[in-house]
């Protein structure tokens, strides 16, 4: 038995064009061809798409799932344990990302969300959840943000006013330390990174040091995030940028 391309596409649930793409670049070349030179996939050859779309999938590029698929020492066994060990630590990641959306739901349920007074008390005319939709856009689906969810709306109006008290004081030492002329290579600067990288992991979720550096180039590429970092002192974004990437290199 062989299929044509659009009945392949139909049994896989994917588009022509990702066919006749995987056959361009040598992932998917189809075992036959008809008459009219129209490709023709055998069953083989489903079983090969069947594979490459599981990897795709989880996130693997195309790259790597060619070399996967192609490796001369690798068997059907194989592939079925390291998909099985794939599908165990997605459950178990999934798992965990469900629970922190559990708990954060929890503690809405219970009301422990800031009151609109409250609210204004503590961040006067900065809205809490000015930018909470378009956050949700960008990390939503990521175990840091379903963490962050969690934590955030168990905190009370104290605990608000306290982790504010520390960004105050972080940002006041921090503008003494360029007033100094302190490089952000240089190990005050990067003490004070690793401060700001240890205040996420306090209030929000785990960062790792790869993250940080990916919040660093926000901080600067972001005119929002530029602006609140340089009201404390113009320059100062930058000059954390590269605090944090020094700091990311001395422990890496």
């Amino acid at each position: 038995m062989s299929y044509s391309v659009g009945q392949t596409a139909g049994f896989a649930g994917i588009t022509v064009r990702t066919l006749h793409h995987y056959d361009e670049i040598g992932l998917l070349v189809p075992s036959e061809r008809s008459y009219a030179g129209h490709r023709r996939y055998s069953d083989a050859d489903l079983d090969r798409l069947q594979q490459i779309l599981f990897y795709r999938e989880l996130g693997f590029p195309l790259d790597e799932v060619a070399a996967l698929l192609d490796d001369p020492d690798a068997d059907p066994r194989a592939h079925l344990r390291r998909q099985h060990e794939l599908l165990t630590a997605r459950i178990e990641k999934l798992q965990k990302m469900a629970e922190a959306v559990e708990h954060a739901m929890e503690a809405r349920k219970m009301g422990i969300n800031l009151t609109p007074e409250e609210k204004f008390e503590v961040f006067g005319d900065k809205d809490p959840e000015q930018y909470a939709e378009e956050a949700e856009q960008r990390w939503g689906g990521t175990e840091a943000y379903a963490e962050s969810q969690s934590r955030t709306a168990r905190y009370t109006k104290d605990d608000w006013k306290r982790m504010q008290a520390e960004v105050a004081s972080w940002g006041e030492r921090y503008d003494a330390l360029m007033a100094a002329g302190e490089p952000p290579t240089g190990e005050q600067a990067m003490d004070m990174a690793e401060e700001h990288r240890q205040h996420i992991c306090t209030w929000f979720y785990e960062c790792s040091y790869e993250i940080h550096q990916g919040l660093a180039e926000m901080y600067v590429s972001d005119e929002r995030f530029k602006a609140f970092y340089d009201s404390t002192r113009p320059g100062l974004a930058e000059h954390l940028r590269d605090a944090i990437q020094a700091n990311a290199a001395r422990h890496a």
